[in-house]
Order: structure tokens, then sequence, then C-alpha cells
């Protein structure tokens, strides 16, 4: 993995004075961020031992229908610009990375950002995965690691960070999540723009209870498959 580390927005060298941000979860006390982290851990736990049949039924499935590993551990950018392994269950078939340049005239997604609703890359398997977001629970072991959070900005690839601006580089001040406020409100049919724009008002108007609130409108979420893809 690299060493390298994202320029975050405090770091940025841009000539213009980048915006800034405050209140909310920046300026949460010892005591909420413990209380955060109290809540990432017991839920982590708690899903990963209900969902162990659904995490072997998938790995096994995996597995048998296509050759390569079952976890895919993808570089991502994490708090403050530094880079972590972010855990997934393979979705894909073992080339696609070295695949992508030949479909980014299919790129549907706007901003850096690169989504095919039928990427041709996805194993059959993979795409009922996705459609679930099964393919997502490995990163509960991420959250127990401390390298993310249940509810926070998804963590973009580095390729994506290079293309930040300094309101872009600003959801990087916070340890990101595996939900937030547009993975429960369509996801990928959310423009990039518009999801900045709902990372950066959950930062700011972070609570307990605001995490509360995201975690328990994820479940219809998940089920309603809105923008899963």
């Amino acid at each position: 993995m690299r060493s390298r580390t994202v320029r975050t927005a405090a770091a940025s060298t841009d000539t213009t004075v980048p915006p800034r941000i405050n209140g909310g979860l920046l300026a949460a006390s010892r005591g909420q961020l413990l209380a955060k982290r109290a809540l990432d851990v017991t839920i982590a736990l708690s899903a990963l031992v209900v969902l162990s049949p659904v995490l072997l039924a998938a790995a096994c499935s995996i597995k048998l229908t296509s050759a390569g590993p079952v976890l895919y551990p993808q570089e991502r950018i994490g708090r403050d610009g530094r880079p972590f392994r972010m855990f997934k269950l393979r979705s894909m078939r073992l080339d696609a990375e070295r695949e992508r340049s030949s479909y980014l005239h299919l790129n549907e997604a706007t901003g850096p950002l690169f989504k095919i609703r039928n990427d041709p890359r996805i194993t059959p398997v993979g795409r009922v995965l996705r459609s679930w977001s099964i393919d997502e629970l490995p990163q509960l072991l991420n959250v127990l690691h401390g390298e993310m959070s249940l509810v926070g900005p998804r963590p973009p690839l580095p390729e994506e960070c290079e293309h930040y601006g300094p309101r872009e580089r600003l959801r990087l001040l916070v340890k990101p999540g595996i939900t937030c406020v547009w993975q429960i409100s369509g996801r990928s049919d959310v423009p990039f723009a518009e999801q900045v724009r709902m990372d950066l008002d959950y930062i700011t108007g972070w609570s307990l209870g605001s995490d509360l609130r995201i975690l328990l409108r994820t479940v219809p979420a998940v089920l309603g498959r809105q923008g899963a893809y």
C-alpha cells in the first residue's frame, strides 16, 4: 500500500482561501467522540455475529463461481488524507481494474466518480451482492480496526482525490463511514456535487442522534436497493 498522503483542505496549496467548516463533528468533545466510537464497536460486532451466515454464504458463492480471492482489499483515502485498505467482498472478475480504461466512455457518474449501471466487469454473483449491499459488509472490520466509522462520508479512491478542490477535500477532515446521508437518499443516483453538500451538512450538523437516525434509515434504504449498482 502506498504511504503517500492526499492533501487535506488544511494542507492545500491553492492560491484561493479554502472554505472552512466549523462545529458539529469537528467540534465534538472527547466524550462525544468516545460515544460515537462505542456505538461503532457495539453495532459492528453485533452485525458481524448476526450476519455471519450471510457472509459465509456470500463467500462460498464467490469462491464457487469465479476465480480469485473472496475478499477484495482496495486502497481508499481516510481521515486527513491517510490511505488505508478497505475490505469488500469481491464482486468483479480478477482483471477488472486493468479493464477500467476500456469502459471510461460508458461512465454514468458525475464529477470524479466512475460508475456504470450495468458494468460488464461485475460477476453474476457480484451483481446480487451489490444489489443488496452485501459486498460492503467486510467494512465492519475496518470499523472495528478504527479506520472507518459506521456513519461518515464514503472513503474515496486515490484517483478521485486527485480531482478534489478545497471544498471536496473538507470531506477528508473526518473518519469515513460505511453509510451516510446520500447513501440513504439514492446512493449512486445522487450527483457528486450533491453528495459533497450532504456530507458537509452531516459534518457541521453532527450529533449522536443523527448517526442513529442515519443507521435506522440505512436498513430500508438497503432493502429498497435504489441506486445500488
